[in-house]
């Protein structure tokens, strides 16, 4: 105690109230970015300066939802993944309650947020973008891993202007196709999702991924997406389609290659292949220079102990053990995480999700479904209304309303919009859960599923 009773402050309580954290041969600083189940943390290394992004991931939530073995098959993603147009993994470093990723940091943000800033980019900029987007892409198919959810932000930038492909969390491998050779799983972005995805039949990664390199070229050299629409069944209509138009300020040779990559047929898309024999590609086509390999990153498998978790009332680490980890799921300020864990946040407010049976059959089944659960059910003008009371008490907290609406997208197709209105979340989440179950369907919020394969 000081003078007159005053508590002498130490100096790592000052670090504290500024934010500050040291971590091993870190030092961690502000939030870039935080959602509901993780933040980032823009750090830099003791020694050398340099900075790094800090994912933070809390033990006890990836218990509660039980994913220990998805964050370990995107480690092994990662693994495979070294490239100059891949956001490159570091080190992970481990608390008894945290995982800390060390991850490459973009300093120039997204795609996504460059466009919207700066309007759309002259061809031979956008070519330079789009020749290391492909390379990276390309790259990653050569290794058996397709991305499936490719986009403006999961494209980042870094210093230097060259791109950085981003957020593996919907990624598949090789080994994750089924008996016919295909992909199954319904996901990633609705305006950059590739028809054949929607379409539930089956898709080839590959062919997929390269649809949404085509909506990005479009987005870079237009400044707008092709596929727009506020309606999403609408909007799934234009995808299935390929209703869009290409601006007629383009060359004749972007446009080409864009209709090409936007082909709705998957068996007549160009392919990886055909893009680099492009004529327009190959304009100031510059080779890339592959990374020198590094040294396996060692993994501590009690980073992923997951059944000790205790409560963080220590402080952090002073030598936290060392560990491989998975993919940065974004970095820059202006990105919001809340995503990342979208599969699993279904307390959302809206989830979507496409399925091939009858309009009549869905309905019938969600009405079965929270009728079992307790629901009153009110149906009117194709829209479903269903509220359940807890403990016969009307207590807004406890009460949760829902409603259920069925868009048909094509004779075969429908999309189903379930939205909460008010009420519990975790009785929201246990109803589409059930709903995720019964149907055998993926689920999301606010955009196509996000399940894995």
């Amino acid at each position: 105690m000081g003078k007159g009773g005053n508590r002498v402050v130490s100096r790592d309580e000052e670090k504290r109230k500024k934010g500050i954290l040291e971590l091993g041969n870190y030092v961690l600083g502000k939030t870039l970015g935080e959602g509901s189940f993780s933040k980032v943390k823009l750090g830099s290394n003791l020694h050398s300066g340099l900075p790094f992004a800090f994912k933070i991931l809390d033990k006890s939530i990836l218990t509660q939802l039980n994913i220990a073995n998805k964050i370990k098959r995107e480690i092994a993603i990662l693994k495979m993944l070294k490239h100059p147009n891949v956001v490159r993994l570091h080190e992970v470093l481990a608390s008894k309650t945290k995982i800390y990723m060390v991850l490459e940091y973009a300093t120039g943000g997204d795609l996504y947020a460059k466009i919207a800033s700066k309007g759309k980019l002259s061809e031979d900029e956008g070519r330079k973008l789009f020749h290391q987007l492909i390379h990276g892409v390309s790259f990653c198919h050569d290794q058996g891993v397709f991305h499936r959810d490719l986009k403006l932000e999961n494209v980042l930038i870094d210093g230097k202007g060259n791109i950085k492909i981003t957020d593996f969390g919907l990624s598949a491998l090789a080994q994750h196709l089924r008996e016919d050779g295909l992909l199954h799983t319904t996901c990633g972005s609705p305006n950059y999702v590739a028809p054949e995805v929607l379409a539930r039949r089956g898709y080839h990664g590959a062919t997929s991924d390269i649809w949404s390199c085509g909506v990005i070229l479009f987005t870079i050299l237009a400044g707008y997406r092709p596929f727009e629409d506020r309606n999403i069944s609408i909007l799934y209509r234009k995808l299935l389609k390929g209703d869009m138009k290409v601006p007629k300020g383009l060359s004749p040779g972007a446009r080409r290659l864009i209709r090409r990559m936007l082909d709705p047929n998957p068996r007549t898309r160009i392919t990886m292949a055909g893009i680099k024999d492009d004529e327009w590609f190959k304009q100031d086509y510059t080779p890339v220079v592959q990374l020198d390999e590094e040294d396996d990153i060692y993994i501590d498998d009690e980073a992923f102990s997951m059944s000790k978790v205790g409560s963080d009332k220590s402080r952090s680490p002073k030598s936290p053990s060392c560990i491989s980890a998975f993919q940065l799921i974004g970095m820059s300020s202006s990105l919001d995480l809340s995503g990342f864990f979208e599969k699993e946040d279904v307390s959302q407010r809206t989830i979507r999700f496409t399925s091939n049976h009858s309009a009549k059959y869905l309905f019938s089944r969600i009405e079965d479904i929270v009728t079992e659960m307790g629901f009153r059910v009110q149906t009117k003008n194709g829209r479903l209304k269903a509220t359940q009371e807890h403990g016969g008490r009307k207590c807004l907290g406890r009460l949760l309303s829902i409603a259920a609406e069925v868009f048909e997208i094509s004779s075969s197709l429908h999309l189903v919009e379930l939205t909460k209105s008010h009420g519990d979340s975790a009785i929201y989440r246990q109803l589409c859960t059930k709903l995720s179950n019964d149907l055998g369907i993926p689920r999301t919020q606010g955009s196509v599923s996000r399940t894995e394969s």
